[in-house]
């Protein structure tokens, strides 16, 4: 019967029967998995800790007709607990891993499971504020899909920027000429910061005025919705925090 091995993270869980569980798993090889992991809901169970929401894990799985099957597993960052005792860090990993499956609903890569991975673990540690490392996990993961932003020339013409309008349908920031009515406008330091999340410039990051970070993150947000195609429920929850 095949067999095989992959570094997973645990994006969500479902009760199944009276003791299983399945899991939704992005892995780093093989896109995103639905696998069964019996017994795991028992108290008995020797690896049901290590699948729940937020667990990054080294899982041997057997290949099923409909599901697979996990058959092992063993703990490569244990980061739910850190991050459940702490609301601001379950929020944003919990729209970091809706982000991730939906994102992966058709195919994956490596780099997207190594950045939810980073997003995570850097979660779990408080390294930085939980919204920062939400806002540049959505900008990071939207632009490995194919849907990076644009933050300097018009994203509609092409026309060299400096601009000071976002128009997410537009594909980010536009000219005078091709801004609607009512587009967001934005300062220099709301655009200096969306370039730091995007580029991973935590000294900039951390440094921001609140102003910029909240501008920042509703429109991060709306973009990131508007290119999903419906909005990401668990964001409704983030919202407000920092």
């Amino acid at each position: 019967m095949p067999t095989y091995r992959d570094e997973v993270v645990v994006l969500r869980t479902h009760k199944l029967g009276e003791a299983d569980r399945i899991l939704t798993m992005l892995s780093r090889r093989n896109g995103k998995i639905r696998a069964v992991a019996k017994g795991v809901r028992r108290t008995s169970s020797r690896f049901g800790a290590r699948l729940e929401p937020f667990m990054v894990a080294d899982v041997q799985l057997y290949q099923g007709r409909n599901l697979d099957i996990v058959q092992q597993a063993e703990s490569l960052g244990a980061y739910g607990a850190d991050i459940a005792v702490h609301y601001d860090r379950y929020t944003s990993a919990s729209a970091m891993v809706e982000t991730a499956d939906r994102l992966n609903e058709a195919e994956s890569t490596p780099e997207q499971y190594l950045l939810l991975v980073g997003g995570l673990r850097a979660l779990s540690r408080g390294e930085h504020a939980s919204r920062s490392i939400l806002d540049s996990y959505l900008l990071r993961a939207m632009a490995l899909s194919g849907w990076a932003p644009g933050l300097a020339d018009c994203a509609r013409c092409g026309a060299p920027g400096p601009h000071d309008a976002f128009v997410a349908q537009l594909g980010g920031i536009v000219c005078s000429s091709c801004a609607p009515t009512g587009a967001a406008r934005l300062d220099g330091t709301t655009i200096g910061l969306l370039n730091a999340l995007m580029a991973g410039d935590w000294d900039d990051v951390d440094a921001a005025p609140p102003g910029a970070e909240a501008a920042a993150s509703g429109l991060i947000a709306a973009y990131a919705q508007w290119h999903l195609e419906r909005g990401i429920r668990s964001l409704e929850h983030v919202e407000g925090l920092r």
